[in-house]
């Protein structure tokens, strides 16, 4: 299946003869038969017409929108998957053993894939990171203990603060980077994670969604006004394995360079050009259609993309039984 990323302002996107049509300029079309094509993401503000909104809503193909930079603003989306009884039982775990339990595993195995990507390029570095993986590893322990999802969060913080404070001296120049840093995201590093996590966080959004699931229906993180908080939750023990690696490929990789960045005038921030998005956008998509043996219930290979599917079927079978041991959390090797 097919998944179509816009970038350019100008472009047009239409259907005709059972193809999406994207035209940039007079001379340049892309097409893609309507049945191979699983979502559309529009960075910027690419105009797509009626004919094209209602052929996706009907067969349920969701269209994001991003600002220019990878903000999230929403999507497109039909009605055709809602299950009332699942996102019924999804208000009802909230408060629960069961989503403490299901948090505990969830960022345990988070922590634990930071630790493997440190790992990986600890081996070729010359910095210590002793202090960062001792304090991490105490955290996740800690974890096992929390009587609160506060608590949990409160632990999970730590891990990640210590985690992006050694990831920073990991990289290589001119990409070093001290901490994370989000609205606006203050170097080229923080920009790329930023970017990665908002595309990631709308992948798995679509993948609920599809499920019958209702994406601000969370277990971990705690209700907030327009925040999908299911999506940030199953996002969590993604965000190393996927983003973080492939920003740590680009920038040591040298696949990227800082002319594919431009720095805000206003915010101070740090955004991707036109062709740096581009470059971004590939090495992610290529990304998500590797396959490997991550998931410890399946025996052959599965791309990204399909593990994150079995991963939110997997929950709805804990959420069934209301056994949250039954979901097992991506742990990479």
């Amino acid at each position: 299946m097919a998944k179509l990323y816009v970038t350019e302002d100008s472009a047009n996107i239409s259907i005709s003869d059972r193809c999406i049509k994207v035209r940039y300029n007079e001379n340049y079309c892309t097409k893609i038969p309507v049945e191979t094509l699983e979502s559309i993401s529009i960075f910027g503000k690419a105009q797509m017409t009626t004919q094209c909104m209602v052929e996706c809503m009907k067969r349920g193909i969701p269209v994001s929108y991003y600002s220019r930079v990878g903000s999230y603003f929403g999507q497109l989306e039909s009605m055709g998957h809602v299950r009332v009884e699942r996102q019924r039982m999804q208000c009802r775990l909230y408060d629960s053993e069961f989503a403490l339990e299901l948090g505990k595993r969830i960022m345990q195995a988070k922590i634990r894939n930071q630790e493997v990507v440190l790992s990986r390029y600890w081996r070729k570095s010359n910095c210590s990171l002793a202090e960062e993986m001792k304090m991490m590893r105490i955290s996740e322990n800690k974890i096992s203990g929390c009587s609160s999802i506060d608590k949990l969060i409160g632990y999970e913080g730590t891990a990640a603060r210590y985690y992006f404070q050694g990831l920073g001296k990991l990289v290589d120049d001119p990409f070093k980077f001290h901490g994370r840093s989000r609205r606006p995201p203050k170097d080229e590093f923080n920009s790329m994670l930023s970017l990665g996590y908002s595309i990631l966080m709308n992948e798995i959004y679509g993948k609920i969604q599809s499920k019958g699931l209702n994406p601000y229906f969370g277990f971990i993180h705690r209700d907030k006004e327009k925040h999908p908080t299911l999506a940030s939750d199953l996002m969590e023990e993604w965000r190393a394995v996927i983003v973080d690696s492939m920003v740590m490929s680009l920038a040591n990789g040298h696949e990227i360079l800082l002319e594919d960045f431009q720095h805000g005038t206003s915010d101070g921030a740090y955004y991707l050009t036109n062709k740096g998005m581009q470059k971004f956008i590939k090495k992610f998509d290529r990304k998500l259609c590797t396959e490997t043996k991550y998931l410890k219930y399946v025996e052959y290979q599965v791309s990204f993309r399909r593990a994150m599917d079995l991963q939110i079927e997997q929950l709805i079978n804990a959420m069934e039984s209301e056994d949250a041991s039954l979901y097992q959390p991506v742990q990479i090797r």
